[in-house]
């Protein structure tokens, strides 16, 4: 089996805490199954070229995870708000795109606790949930509030950042090295912290969600494969959590590739 194309990163389809995630990588149009690469010789080698993954043009270097300079400098998925959604400038009137304000900002969010490497605190666009604590390689998750706007989330998200993570450490992630915690009782004790204002938002879900990801073994020791130092990576594939591919001798974050051109072959 061989593919070759643009790289665009790890799509993926959640089955339920019994099932593990179903793992695909986008390349152009085509979705190759990893999961059906488990314990396979895989092999990725880069073509020496990149393209922005939004308007294709070619570019010597990517910005933000697969776009050219210009695109990285106007579009409003790239725009700072997007990791510093407390910053939100929508209703100041300079949004990059205000229909893309519209749609991505001026809906609701949640505010969530995810279990990942630790207990972390983070946010999302509601129906976009799972998407996001996968691509977070979390094991266990929580909504705890749910906010009108984007700004809004961020602003209780960056509170609560003062007294618990808002970071995933990826190679405890991708070890599997977590600890145990009860969410629903740290619900509680999270919900002590939430200012006034933000009280009358707090979302109660019955029980958290359980991420199972499709891995033979983790690995021991974590080393970072990148194409910029590697023209070709290859290794057995234990498994797949996050954007991350486990192999046998390190991992490879497939989302920091995208806009390579690369070529699969198994």
């Amino acid at each position: 089996m061989q593919i070759n194309g643009l790289l665009h990163g790890l799509v993926h389809q959640y089955q339920g805490k019994d099932q593990p995630v179903d793992y695909y990588m986008q390349i152009e149009q085509d979705k190759l199954s990893l999961n059906e690469l488990l314990g396979q010789q895989v092999t990725i080698s880069y073509l020496g070229q990149k393209n922005c993954i939004e308007c294709g043009r070619k570019t010597n270097k990517t910005f933000n995870n697969g776009y050219c300079y210009p695109c990285f400098t106007t579009l409003p998925v790239n725009d700072l708000c997007i990791v510093k959604p407390h910053e939100c400038h929508f209703e100041q009137g300079t949004c990059r795109d205000s229909s893309f304000g519209e749609t991505h900002c001026m809906i609701p969010h949640y505010v969530y606790l995810a279990l990942s490497s630790d207990v972390k605190v983070g946010l999302t666009r509601k129906h976009n949930e799972l998407k996001r604590w996968v691509d977070q390689g979390a094991i266990r998750a929580i909504p705890i509030a749910e906010l009108p706007t984007r700004r809004m989330a961020g602003e209780l998200e960056y509170h609560l950042s003062q007294f618990m993570p808002d970071k995933t450490n990826w190679r405890k992630m991708l070890k599997g090295d977590v600890r145990e915690v009860d969410l629903l009782a740290l619900r509680e004790e999270v919900y002590g912290l939430f200012p006034e204002p933000f009280k009358a938002f707090q979302y109660r879900e019955e029980e958290w969600i359980e991420i199972t990801y499709p891995i033979l073994e983790s690995l021991d020791k974590i080393t970072s494969l990148s194409l910029d130092k590697l023209e070709t990576i290859e290794g057995k594939l234990l498994g797949v959590k996050a954007q991350y591919l486990i192999l046998d001798n390190g991992v490879f974050h497939a989302k920091k590739h995208a806009g390579y051109q690369i070529r699969v072959t198994a």
